[in-house]
């Protein structure tokens, strides 16, 4: 049962009911109501701070997970790291200098590449910003894998057009020359043989009789075949790619065609005195970028040390007389 206050009334001289004012119950409920609303407050902050959501307690683990393997996942993209770069370097300075070609510069090979402190960092990372950085440490490697695959390819083709360049290069002796007996005049000022006066001979002159075969001294295509008015006669040149050409002189007859696919070794024509010529032979010039060069240096694939060393006194000393 509720109580009921009274109070003394001074002027009545009167104890009387003491009514509660309208104004006060308001303002009393108003407190009420404020301090209930402010310890609601306080309450939800101190579960939220103290107590997370499962949401968050999943994302807090995660992300602790996550650093806890960041540093063995960086450690293994280091590795690779350093893997790529011994190939790079062993790609630059052994396999490509092998076929003289350019290294390839760093800034082709990891455009990407950034070099960071990583574990200084994981501390203040978040989940998206530690996934990034793996993402991206893993997108360099990639990229530096995929241009490692393409220089290697390179190489392989070099491989492959060195296999052709070295067998289209000029190495044989146009006539067989076992005895090394052929050569009877050399490459260099000569005595004309029709004008008797000085001349420069842009070749090698190898006697034989009339008939004996004469061979491609390497791969390539006939670019010439026919007789020739500036004194060779019936003549041969070979285009061997590479900046090489070889042309062969004085024929008695013609195999080789124009267009045609030739073998080093294979039969071109045979040994004749045709055009300006005072005796059978084949005259032999060598090529390089529309340049006369000593053909004597290119008969290596035929000869060993020894013999090319006498091949060399020979060209040397011949005849001071051309046969041309």
């Amino acid at each position: 049962m509720k109580k009921i206050k009274y109070y003394y009334n001074t002027h009545t001289l009167r104890y009387e009911k003491l009514v509660t004012p309208l104004r006060v119950k308001l303002l009393r409920l108003f407190g009420f109501l404020s301090a209930l609303l402010v310890s609601s407050a306080i309450i939800i902050y101190l579960y939220n701070r103290f107590f997370p959501k499962p949401a968050e307690i999943e994302a807090n683990r995660r992300y602790e997970l996550l650093k806890e393997n960041y540093t063995e996942i960086n450690t293994k993209v280091k590795s690779l790291q350093e893997q790529m770069a011994a190939l790079e370097k062993r790609d630059n300075e052994v396999y490509r200098s092998i076929f003289d070609a350019n290294p390839l510069p760093d800034s082709a090979r990891a455009k990407l590449i950034e070099q960071k402190k990583e574990l200084d960092k994981v501390g203040k990372m978040d989940d998206n910003t530690l996934e990034n950085d793996i993402a991206k440490q893993l997108n360099n490697i990639m990229a530096r894998v995929t241009y490692q695959f393409q220089s290697y390819d390179a190489i392989a083709k070099l491989i492959k057009n060195q296999d052709v360049k070295l067998a289209s290069i000029p190495a044989i002796q146009p006539v067989s020359n076992k005895q090394l007996n052929r050569i009877a005049s050399g490459f260099g000022m000569r005595i004309d043989p029709v004008y008797g006066t000085p001349k420069m001979h842009k070749g090698l002159d190898f006697t034989a009789s009339q008939g004996t075969p004469i061979y491609a001294t390497g791969n390539g295509t006939i670019k010439s075949s026919g007789f020739s008015e500036s004194g060779y006669g019936n003549h041969v040149i070979i285009n061997h790619g590479y900046g090489y050409e070889t042309l062969y002189g004085h024929m008695v007859r013609i195999k080789a065609r124009v267009g045609q696919k030739v073998k080093r070794g294979e039969v071109i024509g045979w040994v004749g005195s045709t055009g300006k010529s005072t005796g059978p032979h084949c005259h032999y010039e060598v090529h390089i970028n529309g340049q006369e060069v000593d053909p004597v240096y290119f008969f290596y694939n035929d000869l060993n040390a020894e013999q090319y060393d006498r091949l060399l006194k020979i060209a040397s000393t011949g005849s001071a007389k051309s046969f041309d």
